[in-house]
């Protein structure tokens, strides 16, 4: 045991040697670097800093869409009814498969199904001449600003396994949606609002539930946000006449104040985190919130151009004049459900329930489009129109089709998209993608790649290893941004 003097020169005991000036210098300089290095880390939470997860972070190129609107249709919209025509299957029609075709494993598993013809009729549209069918008359007036993706395929035979995957990137939940990535990798760009918003045209909840727009790994910061469907979207948003303005920020603060000191003691709890963090973003929406959601401000003109002077259109029509009131306000990414539950899923009576769902979708959809455009939105808003997989070409109970992941329809417009063109194609049944195939981490890593995020730098570190929104895989499908 070594001794020095202290001030008052009486010896102190000393575990170790005194060290020379340059030692002590060194070994100051090694914990500065220390604390930089915890920085870089993310272990700043650990001395006591914590830093804002939804500032704005910059993106890995430069990007050509702020926000995406993604128009979901659950349950699997027909392709070759819509964007994909098939001559030779109305020749085949009642006829089964032909051998020169593999017989595809489909959910229903009814091999030696009679082919179904598709009653459309088609007409080519815009100066591209791109062909979409009468089911979507008013979508059609737009294709000029869309990219027709024909060949898209996934890996689920199911609706919740495919609602996941075109949500997560996975068959299987656990993992963070599409929108809680672009949310991680580039932050809020209204602190007012949330920056991920789930809306639907139904009561029902689509099939998965919260998964299809949790955070899986990832804290749960960067969640999606439900909108209720209806006039008040957003329950128990204003306080009571009684709670003054001043007294709910007194116990906010109360309440924060609380939740600090525990997690003082719980280093890392990421629910916890997002808990004290939803306290403050519900607090600071009262203020923003009601105006953003209030569509009574909007023109009776604008609201005929969402449909929603319509009966069956209104449903739809509200949810899209909702998403670009959000959109404009900031909100990263916004998607919206038509039929909620599955209803795009036709095993029986295809032709009434499709013809339905489509009315109910088309004018709402082609008014958004062209209200983002007057607005100058559209030029760097990405808007994502698709399912969760396709219909197959054979019948199913004689008026049904079944479900097809091996190939199907999906199309973009706006944000950098190059308009005009359909990439890809499917054989002569629409039953396979058969050229420029776009699997669902194509799309996802081509969406990503519009808000400035590269998809293989995008990375969080889960139970030691990097995860990445595509697994790994996926190619942007460039002729989206080329032409």
């Amino acid at each position: 045991m070594n001794f020095y003097r202290d001030q008052h020169n009486q010896l102190v005991p000393h575990m170790e040697s005194t060290v020379s000036r340059r030692d002590f210098l060194m070994r100051a300089g090694g914990g500065i670097a220390g604390l930089g290095l915890a920085g870089v880390l993310g272990l700043d939470k650990a001395f006591g800093k914590a830093t804002d997860p939804l500032l704005v972070k910059p993106g890995h190129h430069r990007a050509t869409a702020k926000r995406v609107i993604f128009l979901f249709m659950e349950g699997g919209p027909s392709h070759i009814d819509l964007f994909d025509p098939k001559p030779l299957l109305n020749e085949l029609h009642g006829q089964t498969l032909p051998k020169s075709f593999k017989e595809p494993i489909t959910a229903m598993g009814e091999q030696g199904s009679p082919l179904l013809g598709s009653p459309r009729e088609w007409k080519q549209h815009g100066q591209s001449g791109t062909w979409v069918s009468d089911w979507f008359p008013h979508i059609a007036n737009h294709v000029d600003d869309m990219a027709v993706i024909r060949s898209c395929w996934a890996d689920g035979l199911n609706h919740v396994g495919s609602v996941c995957q075109m949500n997560t990137g996975s068959i299987l939940g656990g993992r963070p949606s599409l929108g809680a990535w672009a949310v991680y990798g580039l932050g809020t760009l209204n602190n007012d609002l949330p920056s991920f918003v789930v809306l639907k045209d139904t009561k029902k909840t689509p099939l998965g539930g919260v998964r299809n727009w949790g955070t899986g790994f990832m804290p749960a910061t960067y969640q999606g946000t439900l909108f209720e469907n209806g006039p008040v979207p957003i329950h128990n948003l204003n306080p009571p006449k009684h709670i003054s303005n001043a007294r709910q920020r007194k116990k906010l603060d109360l309440l924060n104040q609380l939740n600090q000191k525990h997690a003082e003691l719980n280093q890392f709890d990421d629910e916890l985190e997002a808990r004290i963090n939803s306290y403050e973003m519900a607090y600071r929406m009262q203020a923003e919130a009601p105006d953003a959601v209030d569509l009574s401000t909007e023109s009776e003109a604008t609201k005929a151009l969402y449909g929603m002077d319509q009966k069956e259109t209104e449903g739809f029509g509200r949810q899209c004049l909702m998403a670009r009131r959000l959109a404009e306000r900031g909100v990263r990414f916004v998607q919206i459900y038509s039929g909620a539950g599955s209803a795009w899923d036709t095993h029986a009576n295809h032709e009434e329930r499709s013809t339905n769902l489509c009315r109910s979708v088309d004018l709402p959809i082609a008014g958004l489009l062209t209200d983002l455009k007057r607005r100058g939105l559209l030029e760097d808003t990405l808007v994502v129109w698709g399912g969760e997989f396709g219909r197959t070409p054979m019948g199913e109970k004689g008026n049904g089709r079944d479900h097809n992941p091996y190939g199907f329809t999906m199309w973009m417009a706006g944000g950098g998209v190059h308009g005009g063109q359909t990439i890809g194609t499917t054989d002569d049944l629409g039953l396979y993608a058969t050229s420029e195939q776009a699997h669902v981490h194509d799309l996802h890593a081509s969406i990503l790649h519009a808000v400035g995020l590269d998809h293989m730098q995008l990375e969080f570190k889960s139970g030691g290893r990097l995860e990445r929104p595509t697994i790994n895989s996926g190619n942007v499908v460039e002729k989206l941004f080329t032409g």
